[in-house]
């Protein structure tokens, strides 16, 4: 067995999307034309969109946003990733879909990983658009905060 959380994406057009928004990825292997799988370390944040579609629209629009596990820890079964991981957010439906989206755009224009991002702030915008209520915005005080944070506690 690996160290590392294995997510399968894959690509159909106009019917099926599993993709990585963001993440480390730290290996890839290539399956067939559709399909790959892609690796990351113990402890990294990444983003994972599924998006299913039939003949008459829409079925599935989903975002995780997931921490990769170390062997032996605790996790939660996610489809196409493997083994699971600790989940910070999770929302299905396109409209909150697309507001992860954005959220995480709003990250990138700060000029910050969306991976770097604490992961209580996924966890409290997954708790906000929840309940239908904004999230309040990552912030360059809140980053330098965290990063501060994760120094003090090595």
């Amino acid at each position: 067995m690996s160290d590392l959380t294995e997510v399968e994406v894959l690509w159909l057009e106009k019917r099926i999307e599993n993709r990585i928004r963001f993440g480390r990825i730290v290996k890839e292997r290539k399956l067939d034309r559709h399909r790959r799988v892609l690796s990351f370390a113990p402890g990294s944040i990444f983003a994972f969109v599924r998006w299913t579609s039939n003949d008459f629209g829409t079925i599935i629009s989903r975002i995780d946003i997931l921490r990769a596990v170390a062997p032996g820890q605790r996790c939660s079964t996610v489809p196409y990733v493997t083994p699971g991981g600790e989940i910070l957010l999770r929302l299905s439906g396109w409209p909150k879909v697309e507001r992860v989206l954005q959220m995480i755009d709003a990250v990138e224009a700060l000029g910050i990983d969306p991976a770097d991002v604490a992961p209580d702030h996924w966890r409290h915008v997954h708790n906000r658009l929840s309940v239908n209520e904004n999230p309040r915005p990552y912030t360059m005080a809140r980053h330098a905060a965290w990063l501060h944070r994760q120094k003090v506690m090595r």
